[in-house]
């Protein structure tokens, strides 16, 4: 707090800036600047200075000048009438003799967020573009996608577009890159750059000029262009052989993508590419950047699924490091799975032991569920040391080892006996829901081979009353009548006591149901439940063929490169499935599928407002509003229902998956209840640019197979309400599409 008589921090730098003492010292002067700049960052008010620094702009110091654009850049808009003067200046310092200042003063200009301002800087980017420097050809360049973007839906300069490709060929390289990103920006409607057979062959005469950025940028526009015959597509492919040789990661991967993508007709080259990546692919798998090394170990998993064993010489490249994250750890622990052969299927196990007991609960139950993996192939090791697992008695690791137990049971018929005989005591050291219901079914479908089988059911049906989930009582009922086919003197008594229960006073309704159902099974006799519970299985080896098949690269090659292997399909459909072309506002609309063209509409993410689709009333939802769970609480009892209705839903809620879904629209989720809990809840909240809230209640009953939406609104306002209720029908709809 300033001690009494303190003058305004605001007026002091004022008097500062106007001190002729001080204006003659370019040091002194220089740091009251930087005073400026410095409380201007940390969020003070500094507009006031807005005259003085633009008089402070007028001088020949070109470090001064930098700190007076950048306050006038920030500034600018919060007095628009006192810009003016900065705009005199900026134009002004563009015909100055220094190419720097001319270069400095252009972007400074492209940079200020006015109305009005592109008839100010129209013709000084025009005349930046025939600059004889290159700096200033380069900030030309990208002003003029600027000045298309303060335009918003005028027609296209014709004559720009045509001085910007005959600008591809500048001497400056990245006058040329630049060139490409604008043209790109500029015709977005009409899909982007077009890159011709001439415009294609000179950007690959220019790729040893480019930088590794350039590079990428240059490797990712030329997959528009196609090859008119197979001897110009291997003179390309001779070209671009040095890009594969590059010591960028993102060169080496555009590269790859364009010779997968251009020789999909030709396996041969396409696998002789992949070949030739392995190393650099390696490479950036052990790279210290963390980021990097999970997207290489996402493409390299993509890979496997084409060239089973590719990287199986190297398979200790993909041992996991004690300093590692654990979602690096987890993508080579998936790897490893997809690398056992004869040969290294003992070290690779031995190594996946080690982790099944670390400190990470997840990622020691992700270790015991690579090693069942590998067991349907490598049975016998794999339930050894499953087995020695289960001597730990830890509840994490007990739960983790029975599911896996379970799946090789199933899949690998041969190896029942040996589970069979590890499966004593683990009730004892199982609380989870997954766990409860491996065990339960294993005692269920292989309880003849189990002697303590039906005792260690009837301790389950003793605590039947205090289970939480119904999942594990409906796979209790199964357990038990399938049991009591096999060993009936042992199950009776313990199965009419469940059944008693189930009927007479469970609550949850599903549960009733099956109970009444196998009562009445029952009831028709034992050969009627035998042909019903023990009918000939289908071949388990049925459901693995899709796995086991190999994907042909031509199937992932378009995915190469992109989001997609670190995403995974499913979830950046849910990022992408509400995005579609850029709005007036500059934000996305929502409920439109995104198409090719408008991926770059990914780099506009820090906009303010999220505009739904034009028929949609215009609905402008406002991603910053956020509740408290104590403000939402108040405002839903004070309010009434304006709208119930019941979307159709079928199996269970995904938490995660809906609240990615509800994000991208900016819906915020105030609560919402865990995956398998019975009913299912979500309370979300959002509100539009007006200040109207719309509190939400999910409510999903897994016996009508409906999802209710309940919605309450601040104010009465219909259009609006409708708006809401589509976006939010369509996102629940796309989560539900793709989890079918």
């Amino acid at each position: 707090m300033p001690h009494w008589g303190a003058d305004d921090p605001l007026a002091e730098l004022r008097r500062a800036l106007a001190n002729p003492h001080v204006q003659a010292d370019r040091l002194r002067y220089r740091g009251v600047l930087l005073r400026v700049i410095r409380r201007m960052t940390q969020g003070a008010d500094v507009s006031g200075l807005f005259l003085e620094m633009v008089k402070a702009g007028a001088t020949a110091d070109l470090v001064q000048k930098k700190l007076v654009y950048l306050y006038m850049g920030t500034c600018a808009p919060l007095q628009p009438d006192l810009a003016l003067l900065a705009i005199n200046t900026l134009r002004k310092d563009c015909c100055d003799p220094n190419p720097m200042v001319r270069g400095l003063a252009l972007r400074s200009m492209c940079s200020l967020r006015m109305p009005g301002i592109e008839e100010y800087i129209q013709q000084p980017v025009l005349n930046g573009l025939r600059d004889k420097a290159p700096c200033v050809r380069r900030v030309a360049v990208l002003g003029c996608a600027k000045m298309q973007k303060f335009q918003g839906d005028t027609d296209v300069d014709g004559a720009l577009v045509n001085e910007l490709y005959s600008l591809l060929r500048d001497p400056d390289p990245i006058v040329v890159v630049n060139c490409l990103r604008a043209l790109e920006e500029i015709l977005r409607r009409e899909g982007g750059v077009v890159i011709n057979k001439p415009i294609a062959h000179h950007l690959l005469k220019r790729m040893c000029d480019l930088d590794q950025w350039g590079q990428s940028e240059v490797l990712t526009f030329l997959l528009r262009y196609q090859p008119r015959s197979e001897e110009e597509l291997f003179n390309i492919l001779s070209l671009l052989d040095g890009a594969l040789k590059s010591s960028s990661p993102s060169v080496v991967m555009a590269a790859t993508k364009l010779f997968l993508e251009m020789a999909k007709d030709f396996p041969q080259v396409q696998t002789d590419v992949l070949v030739r990546a392995k190393g650099p692919l390696l490479t950036a798998c052990t790279s210290e950047s963390r980021e990097l090394s999970f997207t290489a170990l996402c493409h390299v998993r993509q890979i496997l699924g084409s060239l089973p064993g590719h990287f199986s010489s190297h398979y200790k490249k993909f041992f996991c490091s004690y300093s590692e994250p654990q979602y690096i750890k987890c993508q080579k622990m998936g790897v490893l799975c997809e690398l056992v052969n004869d040969d290294n299927v003992q070290q690779v196990l031995e190594e996946l032991k080690s982790y099944c007991t670390d400190v990470c609960t997840e990622l020691a139950q992700k270790a015991i569920f690579a090693i069942g993996s590998i067991g349907r192939m490598y049975s016998e090791q794999c339930v050894r040391i499953l087995t020695e697992l289960l001597r730990l008695k830890q509840e994490h690791i007990t739960s983790a080892v029975v599911q896996a137990f379970r799946d090789l049971a199933w899949l690998c018929p041969q190896c029942t006996e040996a589970i069979c005989q590890a499966l004593s005591s683990c009730e004892e050291t199982m609380q989870d829901i997954e766990g409860k219901q491996a065990l339960i079914w294993l005692l269920g479908a292989h309880g003849e081979r189990i002697p303590n089988a039906p005792y260690v059911l009837e301790d389950f049906v003793e605590n039947v009353k205090s289970e939480m989930f119904p999942a594990v009582k409906m796979e209790l009922l199964t357990a038990l009548v399938r049991l009591f086919l096999f060993r009936p003197a042992e199950c009776q008594d313990v199965l009419g006591r469940l059944l008693y229960y189930c009927i007479e006073e469970e609550k949850d309704m599903v549960v009733r149901d099956r109970g009444l159902f196998y009562y009445r099974l029952l009831a028709a006799g034992v050969e009627e439940v035998k042909q019903v519970l023990c009918s000939p299985k289908s071949d388990p080896s049925l459901g693995l063929l899709e796995d086991q098949a190999e994907r042909p690269v031509n199937k992932w090659a378009s995915e190469f490169n992109t989001l997609v292997p670190i995403y995974g399909k499913a979830c950046w459909a849910i990022v992408t499935a509400n995005l579609m072309t850029e709005t007036n506002h500059g934000g996305f609309p929502c409920a439109t599928p995104m198409t090719a063209g408008t991926e770059s509409l990914i780099s506009e993410g820090n906009k303010e407002v999220l505009q739904t689709r034009p028929d949609s009333g215009g609905l402008t939802l406002i991603p910053k509003a956020h509740l408290t769970a104590e403000q939402f609480e108040k405002t839903w009892l004070s309010l009434a229902v304006s709208c119930q209705q019941a979307l159709p839903w079928h199996g269970a809620a995904d938490p995660d998956t809906i609240q990615t879904a509800l994000r991208v629209v900016h819906i915020q989720t105030i609560a919402m209840s865990k995956a398998g809990t019975q009913p299912w809840k979500a309370y979300l909240s959002a509100q539009d640019d007006s200040g109207c809230l719309f509190l939400t209640e999910l409510l999903l009953e897994t016996e009508t197979s409906e999802m209710r939406l309940s919605v309450k609104q601040t104010e009465e306002r219909t259009e609006a309400l409708q708006s809401f209720l589509s976006v939010l029908q369509t996102v629940m709809g796309t989560v539900l599409g793709l989890k079918c």
